[in-house]
């Protein structure tokens, strides 16, 4: 059983403040990390007197704590085993409600995915229907996925700059799929990985549960510091390092030829894997879209993992891995243990929208861009005291909000009919990027400008409305 660190744990509780005894305060404190997915569940705590030292109070202290976190069903315990995290009885972890459906809230923000238009969605559907007929004869199990999918997305980096036949191609469901097959067939407990310091939470959640350490480097607003990419590989030698080069989320930075080149010189030299998340790539809004990574890689052990979340439609849970057809081949016998092969419905309808090509996402990019704008211009006027750099591409904006405020403001706004991401769920340790929000131009303008004046709304309201002052936005 995976476990947290006394110093760890001690390090992301707060300073007891208010009214109330200390431990309480501790407790409520631990439960707040499990919900909101900081701590794993079933992860062993720390033994008593070990945290007890690192708070620096006595051990009837974390005594008092456990019992309470027991008594409120966050913590289980056994004699002789140890004490560890779980979940009350009628309580879902915040990792599992950022995913509930947009009916829970008037304005969800939480996720940066667009929807489908249901008239696509219905012309596709029909088109569907005689191909799924001919192939109902048979048993329908794929594991490397649809031929004529596997075909497409090879046709699809090809012609990106990247040559790729299909027996290079897996189709998974979703690229979180794909990683956590990458992770599972490349990786065991316990390897370092290096990871942007913001990044994915969901990548993020997926090495915590394959019990790898995490290694953090930034990416701030002006992008990657190489030179600390570069060392890292030299120093740490990581088994794996996750990049989202392409407008990456949830900066929204694009990293330059030059800096690319850089990393893929460092990992080959380290002999680190380097998994690169395509899934903002053809999101390029004022830029033209960058090759694939992988087109670079030289000497480097790249593969690449992408999906059609963000240009198409989360939905259909169709993604995919690109890497050596070996790599592949086992990267299949992986997946038959646990789904032996995707939706072929899911698939055939994946294919029919790749068939109508860079039409369609000419499309979405226009009413990205329009979104885009929409939410700039909400911001200036309601928000002015916030800053950001206007990203190239991607589908989110990733605000400064001058104060570290955004888990007041996310929790003001639920309250409001806006669900909303604090900074701090997109990094590596807790209590970091409190002073950030992603926010996602994935809605449409009117619902975009409503959701900037609720929140506004919230810090008029909420005693911290000094962050609501003269400011400016970067282009």
């Amino acid at each position: 059983m995976a476990g947290v660190g006394a110093r760890r744990l001690a390090g992301m509780l707060p300073s007891p403040a208010g009214p109330g005894p200390v431990y309480r305060h501790w407790a409520e404190a631990i439960g707040g990390l499990v919900l909101d997915g900081r701590i794993g569940l079933h992860v062993r705590l720390p033994a008593e007197r070990e945290l007890a030292a690192a708070l620096g109070t006595s051990r009837t202290t974390v005594t008092a704590v456990y019992d309470l976190l027991r008594a409120n069903g966050f913590a289980r315990s056994r004699r002789g085993a140890g004490t560890w995290t779980a979940l009350p009885e009628g309580r879902s972890a915040r990792v599992a409600r950022r995913l509930l459906g947009p009916d829970e809230v008037a304005i969800d923000l939480a996720r940066a995915a667009p929807g489908l238009p249901e008239p696509l969605l219905a012309e596709a559907l029909a088109e569907v229907g005689p191909r799924l007929a001919e192939r109902a004869r048979s048993a329908g199990y794929h594991p490397f996925g649809l031929p004529e999918l596997r075909a497409a997305v090879a046709e699809r980096f090809t012609r990106r700059g990247l040559a790729t036949t299909p027996e290079q191609v897996l189709v998974t469901s979703g690229a979180q799929h794909g990683l956590s097959l990458v992770l599972g067939l490349l990786c065991g407990p316990g390897d370092r990985v290096l990871v942007e310091n913001p990044t994915y939470p969901n990548a993020l959640e997926a090495m915590r549960r394959a019990r790898l350490r995490p290694v953090p480097v930034p990416v701030t607003d002006a992008g990657w510091d190489v030179e600390i990419v570069e060392s890292t590989l030299r120093q740490v030698v990581p088994r794996l390092a996750y990049l989202i080069p392409d407008f990456q989320n949830p900066t929204g930075r694009l990293m330059p030829t030059e800096e690319r080149l850089r990393v893929l010189r460092a990992a080959a030299g380290a002999g680190t894997w380097l998994v690169i998340d395509e899934a903002m790539a053809e999101l390029a809004l004022d830029v033209e879209a960058p090759a694939p990574t992988a087109s670079l890689a030289g000497g480097a052990k790249v593969v690449t993992v992408g999906s059609m979340s963000k240009t198409h439609w989360g939905g259909l849970r169709i993604g995919w891995v690109r890497a050596s057809a070996r790599l592949v081949s086992e990267l299949a016998a992986q997946r038959v243990a646990v789904d032996m092969g995707g939706s072929v419905l899911d698939q055939l309808l994946a294919l029919v929208l790749l068939e109508r090509g860079e039409g369609l996402l000419r499309e979405r990019l226009a009413g990205f861009r329009e979104g885009r704008a929409a939410l700039t211009e909400a911001l200036v006027e309601h928000l002015p005291g916030w800053s950001w750099r206007v990203p190239a591409g991607g589908l989110s904006l990733w605000v400064d909000l001058g104060e570290p405020v955004a888990s007041v403001v996310a929790d003001g706004a639920l309250g409001r009919g806006v669900r909303i991401e604090g900074g701090g769920f997109f990094g590596v340790d807790p209590g970091v990027f409190e002073r950030r929000l992603r926010i996602p131009y994935t809605l449409s303008p009117g619902v975009l400008r409503e959701a900037v004046q609720r929140m506004a709304g919230v810090l008029a309201d909420g005693g911290v409305a000094s962050v609501v002052g003269r400011g400016h936005w970067i282009a």
